[in-house]
């Protein structure tokens, strides 16, 4: 499927901002199932210095330092981008979850790369409730895939969605306790139950392309970035895109940006202002529209 992708970030302050460093990841990544055929992004008003990397994870990261004083800030990014659903070896898949302990199996290849993902993060600390719950789904000999997606289906099942009951600082022991959250408390929770048990695993940030109700339009601007998470097959520069949230793998309605080790990595906008004002507002919208495909011209034989 083929995507605009359209998301802009605007903020308001009761007095003017004298400095504004800031970071974005808004730039969908370049993979073997997933085209970028046009993105832009612009910042109002223009920032005094602009300068896009690549950031350890292999994220399109753009920093820029906006030093005039300005009472307003948006960051408006656009996408065309064309999406596949991700393929997998079966072999690998039906490989024993233990193979995915990349600090018990070294010398499996690409493990290395893979490490620091079964390591605790600022925001996915190893929590003995939540190794505890995943027990279930990663019993001994298992298949890989049929232990996380029973894992997936499990957090699917027990928690509940709930925009009000967590906020963008909760810890993953908050969520346990509450049974609710939002894409990125499930994933962060997902991540944890498989890194108390050694499995790499990578928080990954997006899209996710939306429907309306049957009979209803689509609103223009009313989805929202996304989150969910990939799990390392063993052997393989690959991982499982699995999304606890909506209980399903990732398919060609994903848009993926960026990942890394929890949400902190890869944010879609963070930053730092020298300010007065004692008050700021912030308005996120998010359009993920399909991209109808041209018609085919007839060929000759069926005029």
């Amino acid at each position: 499927m083929r995507y605009r992708v359209w998301h802009r970030t605007a903020y308001a302050y009761s007095a003017e901002v004298e400095d504004s460093v800031g970071l974005f990841h808004l730039v969908p990544r370049a993979l073997d199932w997933q085209r970028v055929h046009e993105h832009a992004v612009v910042v109002q008003p223009p920032p005094n210095d602009v300068n896009v990397d690549v950031d350890y994870f292999g994220n399109s990261a753009t920093y820029f330092h906006l030093t005039d004083p300005h009472g307003a800030l948006v960051i408006e990014s656009s996408s065309d981008v064309t999406v596949e659903t991700p393929q997998y070896d079966p072999d690998v898949l039906a490989e024993p979850w233990e193979r995915a302990r990349p600090l018990r199996h070294p010398d499996v290849p690409h493990a290395w790369r893979a490490t620091e993902y079964a390591l605790p993060s600022p925001r996915v600390a190893h929590v003995t409730e939540a190794t505890e719950y995943a027990a279930a789904s990663l019993t001994p000999g298992r298949p890989l895939a049929e232990a996380v997606t029973d894992l997936m289906h499990r957090i699917h099942a027990d928690f509940t969605y709930d925009s009000t009951a967590t906020t963008v600082t909760s810890t993953v022991a908050d969520v346990l306790q509450m049974r609710a959250g939002v894409c990125q408390d499930f994933a962060h929770l997902a991540l944890a139950c498989l890194r108390g048990h050694g499995v790499a695993a990578r928080y990954v940030s997006g899209y996710l392309a939306t429907q309306p109700p049957p009979g209803k339009e689509r609103v223009f601007g009313a989805d929202a970035s996304h989150a969910w998470l990939g799990v390392w097959l063993p052997g393989t520069d690959s991982w499982l895109a699995i999304d606890p949230t909506n209980d399903q793998w990732a398919n060609d309605r994903y848009v993926t940006v960026a990942w890394g080790r929890d949400y902190g990595d890869v944010s879609p906008v963070k930053g730092i202002i020298v300010t007065e004002a004692k008050k700021s507002t912030l308005r996120v919208s998010v359009d993920v529209a399909p991209i109808p495909s041209a018609p085919t011209a007839p060929s000759a034989a069926a005029r």
